[in-house]
């Protein structure tokens, strides 16, 4: 027996089906919401550091909204925090699959290859870390961590590549400068002090920055030193002599004969009543009106990135307070009394540096 409708029970039937489907997507809605809700109280409970707090409220958000990309990554880097690397990698595996490409996934991709590294497979997470750079190649935060696993494989010079690109997405990232310095310390002094020293500007006031303090200073006095009371000896490695290296790529052998000449005078009569931190004036001044006037000479990436900087910051005359900032963690009593009574020109200084345009590519 065939059914007949009329077209107003027609209507009502689609004006039921309408009003079901908006009532389903509005419960979807605010299960999500919620779900979101709930993992922002978990990361203020991670932030804590009450880890367990926040995989409840992580587990309740998934229960709400199973797959909620929020709870997955927060979930991820939680177990990674307390070296659960396999958990941490299945929840960063569950966030890949399920919302490929999504911007979120940045750091979920620096989860997965730091959890990666943490079981000792280090090769896999170079993978994932390129693997997440061909998707979101203006992260920086995936270069850095590639550096790392990189310098774990005994592969320097491709670690040194991750880091460059690394502070050149992001100037600001204290620990690639950190990483450059530390790695050029050997070989490059001259791109290693700088590094240490934008590092400094970054990070003034931590354990990391007495460390890298005392790393700058070690650099400059390099090829000096006190063999008696009236004499000093500058010991120059032949290489620095040669002429032939004078169109080589990031050749800085002249600055470091420069800082050389310049460190020995520490050591001038002149110069004995002086604080460190005032010799640390003129060996940086010296160093950078070298830079200037040997810029347009030279290139390679350490010409290009850190030499502008220091060459304006010298032009701009912030030399004698970026040395006082640099020596912040070094507790002397003069230092903390300099900053304290020119803290106009720490503003001043800081609203440069802040402003400055780094060379981006």
């Amino acid at each position: 027996m065939i059914k007949y409708f009329s077209v107003g029970h027609r209507l009502k039937m689609i004006s039921i089906s309408i009003l079901f489907f908006f009532s389903s997507a509005l419960v979807v809605a605010q299960q999500k919401e919620e779900a979101d809700n709930l993992v922002q109280e978990g990361v203020v409970f991670q932030d804590k550091g009450e880890v367990d707090s926040a995989f409840a409220r992580y587990n309740l958000a998934l229960k709400m909204d199973r797959d909620n990309l929020a709870a997955l990554a927060e979930m991820a880097y939680s177990f990674l925090s307390i070296d659960k690397y396999e958990e941490a990698i299945g929840y960063s595996r569950r966030a890949i699959k399920t919302h490929p490409h999504d911007p979120v996934l940045k750091s979920v991709y620096v989860s997965l290859g730091n959890a990666l590294d943490g079981e000792g497979k280090t090769e896999k997470a170079v993978d994932i870390y390129n693997e997440g750079i061909n998707i979101f190649p203006d992260y920086f935060q995936l270069y850095y961590n590639k550096g790392i696993s990189l310098i774990k494989l005994n592969k320097s010079a491709d670690a040194l590549l991750s880091f460059e690109r690394s502070v050149t997405l992001n100037p600001n990232h204290a620990s690639s400068h950190n990483a450059i310095g530390r790695l050029l310390f050997m070989t490059n002094k001259v791109p290693s002090l700088m590094a240490f020293c934008r590092f400094l500007v970054l990070e003034p006031d931590s354990k990391r920055s007495t460390a890298n303090l005392n790393n700058v200073q070690k650099i400059l006095s390099a090829h000096v030193s006190k063999t008696s009371a009236n004499h000093v000896t500058v010991s120059i490695n032949p290489e620095l002599l040669d002429t032939n290296r004078a169109k080589e790529k990031n050749n800085f052998s002249g600055g470091e004969l420069i800082l050389a000449v310049s460190s020995s005078l520490d050591y001038d009569s002149a110069n004995d009543n002086k604080r460190e931190v005032e010799n640390f004036i003129r060996k940086i001044s010296t160093l950078c009106e070298y830079l200037q006037e040997t810029e347009k000479d030279n290139y390679g990436f350490y010409w290009d990135y850190y030499v502008p900087y220091f060459t304006e910051m010298q032009k701009k005359g912030f030399t004698e307070v970026f040395a006082y900032i640099a020596f912040s963690s070094s507790e002397n009593a003069d230092v903390k009394a300099w900053l304290e009574s020119h803290k106009n020109e720490v503003v001043g200084f800081y609203k440069w540096s802040g402003s400055f345009k780094w060379r981006i590519n």
